[in-house]
């Protein structure tokens, strides 16, 4: 069995003369991912590794949650602005010994990916998180997988 976690980046600023990639997070979306990532460790989600998109809003969620959960994470240029297949090519090259990941990535790649893989509609709020089982010992197995939603939290409604 193995676990999959998407989380959309928390509630970013958009200050003049910035670039989408270089967006900052806002004062709330601090906040919030530091919220999230604490309610899901304090309902012992599990996680084993992070991989987020290099967008400065990403990995900024990506490094709160990490204050929380301590862990080795990685960035991937194919979370950034991402298609559905961008998912699943980051989630064919994990390794089999991660066996509950979290990617931290952008609308409306991530809400398109979540529906895809699940019957449940989705559209992600900013630091919103999905869980899903995957019915699977290694992730090249994701495709054919029995995919099942086990949680979707919204920072607004913890």
């Amino acid at each position: 069995m193995k676990q999959l976690i998407l989380v959309r980046h928390a509630k970013s600023d958009w200050p003049e003369e910035t670039s989408d990639f270089d967006r900052p997070l806002a004062d709330k979306g601090l906040l919030d991912a530091l919220k999230m990532s604490k309610f899901l460790k304090n309902n012992s989600i599990g996680i084993d590794y992070f991989v987020s998109s290099p967008a400065v809003r990403a990995l900024s969620t990506c490094k709160i949650f990490n204050q929380t959960y301590n862990l080795t994470f990685g960035t991937d240029d194919k979370l950034y602005n991402p298609s559905e297949s961008n998912f699943e090519s980051v989630i064919y090259d994990l390794n089999d010994e991660v066996n509950s990941v979290a990617f931290f990535s952008h609308n409306n790649g991530i809400s398109n990916f979540a529906n895809s893989i699940s019957e449940d509609v989705f559209h992600f709020p900013t630091c919103g998180v999905a869980g899903f089982q995957i019915e699977c010992d290694s992730w090249s197995q994701f495709d054919g997988a029995s995919k099942k939603l086990l949680f979707f939290y919204e920072p607004g409604k913890i």
